[in-house]
């Protein structure tokens, strides 16, 4: 079965409490023996939570609780109107808060962010968020390198600024069709696709963006915070990632003293690429530092 937003899973569909009104979410229970430990999802820029819908059954059938969200500002999330209000630090103290939610719920929380995520994740353990690991996955110390990815970020950001959402996923969508590396994809992804793009928040869009181009290297902030706290980190990626190199994000594991995994053959987005080598990556990891 192909891996993809689509996979079928047993999440339900819930809203969490936010300070924009709330997450939209995906979350499961832990089957079987429940570890005490809720792994929560950040998806990346114009993702949603849909896009680790091929980790969520595995994930609660090793016995951990699995929540999934949509940033505010994205897809079925509220956002706010102020583009700052969705930078990475920002969003990070959003995010903490629905961390102290789970905690106080009796919950270990193993934080992951993917890719824009994992700049959202750090930022919520800078903002205080008490967690029991941090993932980094096809993520990177700072500002998106120059690249295809930073320069189509920055056509994109001025054709939302000149003619709107419609207009720039368009040209999204050619760029799509045009790539000889990505596959075909059902009609049904691609409507997910766009009205995932289309749903969100214009000022969401537009900050995080900027949030890409302008995050500075807080590496070293983050490896104090969680050598303070004790918290146990990893950093993970495809060997194909075209985003932040593997070579950044190696190094970006070194400065944090954490562990360091690299998927062959997979470019940025190993959670639909290669879900279950990522899985042979994550749980081991995770049910280690539960101890």
């Amino acid at each position: 079965m192909e891996k993809s937003q689509l996979t079928p899973h047993r999440a339900l569909r819930v809203d969490l409490p936010s300070r924009h009104g709330h997450l939209a979410a995906l979350r499961a229970p832990a089957i079987g023996v429940d570890l005490g430990a809720t792994a929560l999802l950040l998806p990346g820029f114009t993702g949603g939570k849909e896009d680790f819908a091929p980790l969520l059954d595995p994930i609660a059938d090793a016995g951990f609780e699995v929540v999934s969200v949509d940033l505010p500002g994205q897809h079925e999330s509220p956002g706010s109107e102020v583009e700052r209000d969705h930078r990475p630090q920002a969003l990070g103290a959003v995010v903490a808060e629905l961390v102290g939610k789970l905690a106080a719920e009796g919950r270990r929380v193993l934080l992951l962010g993917h890719s824009f995520g994992g700049l959202v994740a750090r930022g919520a353990v800078l903002a205080g968020a008490r967690v029991s690991g941090l993932t980094l996955l096809s993520s990177g110390p700072s500002e998106l390198p120059q690249g295809a990815r930073r320069t189509a970020l920055e056509a994109g950001e001025r054709l939302v600024r000149e003619r709107g959402l419609e207009a720039a996923y368009a040209v999204v969508e050619a760029r799509r069709l045009a790539d000889p590396l990505r596959g075909p994809a059902s009609a049904e992804l691609v409507e997910l696709w766009r009205t995932r793009y289309l749903r969100s928040g214009t000022a969401a869009m537009l900050g995080m963006g900027e949030g890409l181009r302008v995050e500075p290297d807080l590496v070293a902030k983050l490896a104090r915070a969680l050598r303070v706290s004790g918290t146990p980190a990893l950093v993970v990626c495809g060997d194909l990632d075209d985003a932040w190199s593997p070579i950044a994000q190696r190094d970006m594991a070194e400065r944090l003293d954490a562990d360091f995994g690299v998927l062959p053959g997979v470019g940025h987005s190993p959670n639909t690429e290669a879900p279950e080598e990522l899985l042979g990556v994550l749980l081991p990891t995770w049910r280690s530092w539960l101890g």
